[in-house]
């Protein structure tokens, strides 16, 4: 009995794939949030999970996998980005847009 009940706990944890948590946060323009939908992408290992902004800035991206990610914000024709971790937990960024030289940088708040 103890084998079959052992059995079933092994079948129920690896029924569930395994994923990694959220990243979520905010993005400002300067001081004042970007305007709702802007688009934010995650890319890791060549997949990429892909949101957009709220009208507060907001983002959040439940992200499949664990490890070093690329984040890209997409305004203004533009695409900085700056690489994140995703791990098993939610991890929040909050970034600052920037403009140098007509030029857009993004930046960890």
């Amino acid at each position: 009995m103890k084998s079959v009940s052992k059995v079933l706990m092994a079948l129920l944890l690896f029924a569930f794939p395994l994923t990694a948590g959220e990243i979520f946060g905010t993005i400002t323009d300067g001081t004042k949030p970007v305007p709702a939908g802007v688009k934010v992408t995650i890319a890791k290992s060549g997949k990429v999970d892909t949101t957009e902004t709220d009208r507060f800035g907001s983002y959040r991206i439940v992200v499949k996998e664990k490890g070093k990610c690329v984040l890209t914000v997409y305004m203004k024709d533009q695409a900085p980005s700056q690489e994140v971790f995703s791990y098993d937990k939610s991890m929040r960024y909050d970034w600052i847009l920037e403009t140098t030289n007509e030029k857009l940088t993004l930046r960890r708040k």
